[in-house]
């Protein structure tokens, strides 16, 4: 049989950036996995000092604290069901994937998988069924519709390449993992492909023989004309098509643990000064440390310990600091609005809000879901699915302030200190180049000893008292 799994993985390889995005959201662990993809081994460097050099290499997680905070944004307030959703969706969407998940909470990490991969997709999806054939027994069994997550490396490949709309696509393949007996005792997962066509699905499994050939393991009919599939967009090229939006913060991030690790090689260098004698037979025994002593006849000889300069250990963390200052202002980016999308009948006075690169991943996942609630509509005869609201109405004026907000994000959410949240405003020009943290933090804790509640000799209003001489009713303001 055709091999599905393999020939529709080449077909749909994942791309560079997506394996780079997958290491990246997989931290320290998945970045020493990677080796010298992103780490490269240095010219005339051994094994052993690699391994090493790899093993003490730590990630700062740029990329994947700026997805979640911005990830965050649209969903920062409820995402609100229209009124045009029919009541039993609304039931539905408190747990839209059947596994717990509310719809607020789903859209809330496909915003993440859009922002941090650039494509995914949902997949509404029916349970198979057999013997029920009214909707009375389908309410009893508690069969429905559900919408499914589908990660952009779980999808295989499509006919045809060059359709522009899931309407045309005929054929739709996913990679799943499935839970099957293992024994009288335990379960485990095993990989199989989801064919999906119009009104069709079939599911093939490799086979239990030593060549693991893939073979169809179950197919049947859908009640849906079209694949049940919608595209959610991080930055949409084509149909089905996509790229992540933070991609070059992704690639500075690299750059970032490239160069953190040449910067902790050099201050381990750097700590350990190398020993230098001039004059001493090389047989001498040497004992190193306070109380000790070496003894030469020779009138040459000499000893020093050759330490590093500094210099270039100092250059190196500028260096860093810049980097994480561009991979902020890189993430702030998706917060600007961009003047060009205000039209001239949209004037400051009227407080009309341009759009930012954010918002349109925010209306991407609006509209992929009104999608989805529309296919979930037709598998039980609704006539429409209606329409959701996310909010959106998060723009920063200037990539000034989109930094300052992320920063602040970042220090009241436990991400950076409070002094390294006051150190890079001062470096902005935000707060005055004379203060100082020490004596600042100093004037905080001044602030909060002598911050006591006012006292204000106001009479107790008349009237009517609780229990304990308290009034019944909040005092009224005295005038005079």
């Amino acid at each position: 049989m055709t091999d599905v799994r393999t020939q529709s993985a080449e077909a749909a390889a994942l791309n560079a950036d997506v394996a780079l995005i997958t290491a990246l959201l997989g931290g320290t662990k998945t970045m020493r996995a990677a080796g010298e993809t992103y780490l490269p081994k240095w010219p005339n460097e051994d094994d052993e000092s690699y391994r090493l050099r790899l093993a003490v290499s730590t990630l700062f997680p740029a990329y994947a604290r700026t997805v979640e905070v911005l990830a965050a944004k649209p969903f920062s307030k409820p995402l609100t069901l229209g009124e045009d959703v029919p009541a039993r969706l609304k039931v539905w969407a408190e747990d839209i994937d059947k596994s717990g998940r509310n719809l607020h909470s789903f859209a809330s990490e496909l915003c993440q998988a859009a922002l941090g991969y650039g494509f995914g997709g949902i997949l509404v999806d029916y349970p198979k069924v057999e013997g029920i054939v009214t909707r009375d027994q389908e309410l009893k069994a508690g069969v429905r519709p559900y919408f499914v997550q589908i990660h952009v490396k779980n999808i295989l490949g499509w006919l045809p390449k060059n359709a522009t709309s899931v309407a045309e696509l005929t054929q739709l393949r996913l990679l799943e993992s499935a839970e099957v007996p293992n024994g009288e005792f335990d379960t485990k997962r095993i990989e199989q492909v989801r064919v999906l066509g119009r009104g069709t699905w079939q599911i093939w499994r490799k086979s239990e023989g030593g060549n693991k050939e893939w073979l169809l393991y179950d197919k049947g009919p859908t009640t849906l004309p079209t694949i049940p599939f919608v595209p959610v967009y991080g930055k949409r090229l084509a149909h089905m098509e996509a790229c992540p939006p933070l991609v070059e913060l992704g690639h500075m991030n690299v750059e970032h643990w490239q160069s953190k690790s040449d910067q902790q090689n050099i201050l381990h260098v750097a700590r350990v000064p190398i020993l230098f004698m001039k004059g001493v037979e090389a047989e001498t025994a040497i004992t190193v440390g306070a109380g000790t002593a070496v003894k030469t006849d020779r009138p040459d000889a000499d000893m020093k310990f050759v330490e590093h300069s500094g210099a270039a250990i100092e250059a190196g963390r500028l260096s860093i600091l810049d980097l994480e200052d561009r991979m902020r202002q890189a993430g702030a980016e998706l917060l600007v609005i961009k003047p060009g999308n205000v039209t001239e009948s949209q004037t400051l006075a009227d407080n009309e809000q341009g759009s930012c690169a954010l918002k349109k991943v925010a209306e991407n996942i609006e509209d992929a879901i009104d999608q989805a609630l529309q296919l979930m509509a037709a598998w039980v005869g609704e006539p429409q699915g209606g329409h959701v609201t996310v909010f959106k109405d998060f723009g920063a004026a200037t990539l000034a302030e989109a930094s300052a907000d992320l920063l602040f994000k970042s220090a009241t959410g436990g991400k950076i200190s409070s002094e390294t949240y006051f150190n890079e405003l001062q470096r902005r020009g935000t707060l005055s180049p004379d203060l100082d943290w020490d004596e600042e933090k100093k004037r905080i804790e001044d602030d909060r000893e002598n911050d006591e509640p006012p006292t204000f000799d106001v009479p107790m209003p008349k009237g009517p008292q609780k229990p304990g001489g308290q009034p019944s009713a909040k005092p009224k303001p005295v005038t005079e």
